[in-house]
Formats: C-alpha cells, structure tokens, sequence
C-alpha cells in the first residue's frame, strides 16, 4: 500500500528536502500552500521533485482549510512544519507568529483529531524554545526559557502536541530541532547571508557585509540529515519528543571564516558589525546534546559545518554568476 503523507510548509528548506526523502520512498506527498503572489516553489524545483506533489490550497491561520487538508489528503503521516521562523521577525510580527506557529498547531491536531486519529503527527520544534540556557548543553529533559516572539509561539506549539498526545493518544511526535542549514535556506537567515555575502563580494557584486553579533554560537547541521530524523521517528511505535542536533557549537565568526576562506578571502577584511541587526533579547549559546535520537532512533548526522558551508559556498557562487 502506498503510504499518503502531507507536509505544511511544503515550500519551504526542509519541505522540499523532506518532500524528496518521501517521495524517493514510494509515498504519495501532499503540500499545503498558502496562495502567494511570488514564486514559493523554487526549492521544490531545485529537489527536482515539484511536479511530483499534490497541492492543497490552505493557510495554518485558517482552521477550515486545514481540516479540508486533512480530509482530501486521507494522510497517514503529517509533518507540520509551516511557521513564521524568522526569529528577528517575529518581533515585528509577534501576533502573526503566534496564530500561524502556535495556534496553527492546535489547528491541525484537532483536524486529525477529528477526521483522521489514526494518523501519525510530527510537529517541527526548535531548539529557540530553551533560549536563555538553563544547562551547558541541551536536552529533552532541559527547562525552555524562550526569548524571543518566535520561540515563544514556537513553545505553545510543541506542548499542545504533548498535550493531544497524552490526552487524544495521537501519535504526535516533536522534533527538537537546532540550526539546519542548506543551499536551499532562505537568504534573511544568517549561513545564507554570510554564504551570499560571500559569493557576491568574490565575484565584485557587494562590498561588505554586516552582522551582529558575530560572537553568538549555534548548533549547525544539514537539513538533508535532519529530515530523515523526522521521518524516524514517525516510524516508531510510540511518539515521544527528541532533540536533532550534532553536539558541536560554533560562533558566527568562526562560520564567515570557513565560508570566506573557501573562497580566498579573509572575512576581518569585509564583515562589519551593525547594532540594527542585535536582537532585543539574544540567545548567546545553543548546543544539543542528539544521544536520544542517536540511541531510540539510531539517527546520526553525517554532514559537519565545513563540508555544509562549503556546500553552500559553492551553490551560491554558481547563483551569483547567473545573474
């Protein structure tokens, strides 16, 4: 039997690598898409896989349309992973943020809730939720302390899924997620803006870049190995929360100094710190700790931050040139 799997935020990094991920395993994929005026299919595209999956119309703020989501998709798994999840804007849009990343969730349990139970949830958490670090390290059992709209909204999401789980008993599963990054990942987030920033200033196209606070650390991996983890642990037989991480952090500064130098620059030489881009409350360390999800679902991450940014190094030279 071919299994039906419907993702929210289909257009987005990890939608267009998780649509490949299911669809190479023989699943039909459903994608919800909120009607927008620009081209928000250019990553399924670049995945080669946009003319492989049926779109829904429909928005995660608009109840009706997520029930009617659920009901023509008929999905065994749903992977919810629309959200507003830009951090910086969330503080310009903190009630949009949390009607589509906090009251959305709710929106589409209770659609599998009521027109299909036996259906399998994955709700896209992150690791924003834990904020101002309550340990050196994170894990599922550390305290959350968001600091920021996002992480906020982001935190409701993830305890109504706890919550529908223990009280529906759904098979509703979060993922903990920390930094994922890909060639695909949108330009307003940091990686890409350093990678771009890059691409463009070898090729004479850009003169400098401007930061914040390059000194911040995160957990980078690739996004390619993060979706297999959420297909993981949909495949289990009980859900439970797990925390994607590589275990290793790194500053801004040390991810220009990799992206610049694959390109024979000296990033000192370009990246200038801007106070407009310092967050009102910062989150200066975020470091998994992954033993849950390498021990429950035997789930490694194979790709470290130098072959990623090199990755994207190169996927944006070849952009830049093109234009």
């Amino acid at each position: 039997m071919t299994k039906s799997a419907l993702i929210t935020g289909i257009t987005g990094q990890d939608g267009a690598y998780l649509a490949k991920l299911l669809l190479d395993k023989g699943y039909k994929v459903h994608g919800l898409v909120a009607r927008r005026s620009s081209d928000s299919r250019w990553r399924l595209r670049e995945m080669g896989v946009e003319s492989d999956i049926v779109y829904l119309d429909g928005d995660m703020a608009d109840a009706c349309s997520v029930q009617r989501a659920v009901i023509k998709s008929a999905p065994d798994e749903v992977y919810n992973l629309a959200a507003q999840s830009f951090v910086a804007a969330s503080w310009d849009q903190p009630v949009t943020t949390g009607i589509v990343d906090g009251l959305g969730v709710t929106h589409l349990l209770e659609a599998i809730r009521q027109f299909s139970p036996h259906t399998r949830f994955y709700q896209a958490s992150t690791s924003e939720m834990f904020g101002l670090i309550q340990a050196e390290q994170q894990d599922e059992n550390t305290p959350f302390y968001p600091r920021s709209p996002y992480g906020v909204a982001k935190l409701y999401g993830h305890w109504i899924t706890v919550n529908y789980r223990e009280s529906f008993n759904l098979h509703a599963s979060s993922g903990i997620l920390f930094n994922h990054e890909s060639p695909l990942r949108g330009i307003e987030f940091v990686t890409r803006k350093v990678t771009d920033a890059a691409a463009r200033i070898k090729q004479g196209k850009q003169q400098e870049l401007r930061l914040g606070n390059i000194d911040a650390k995160r957990d980078w991996g690739f996004a390619g190995d993060y979706v297999e983890a959420m297909w993981l642990m949909l495949q289990q037989d009980k859900p439970d929360d797990f925390v994607v991480a590589t275990g290793v952090t790194t500053t801004v500064r040390e991810m220009c100094r990799i992206a610049f130098e694959h390109v024979d620059l000296n990033y000192r030489d370009f990246v200038k710190i801007d106070p407009a881009f310092f967050r009102p409350a910062e989150v200066e360390v975020l470091l998994g700790n992954p033993a849950k999800a390498q021990r429950v679902l035997g789930w490694k991450p194979k790709t470290d931050l130098e072959t990623l940014i090199r990755m994207m190094m190169d996927a944006d030279m070849k952009r830049v040139a093109k234009e």
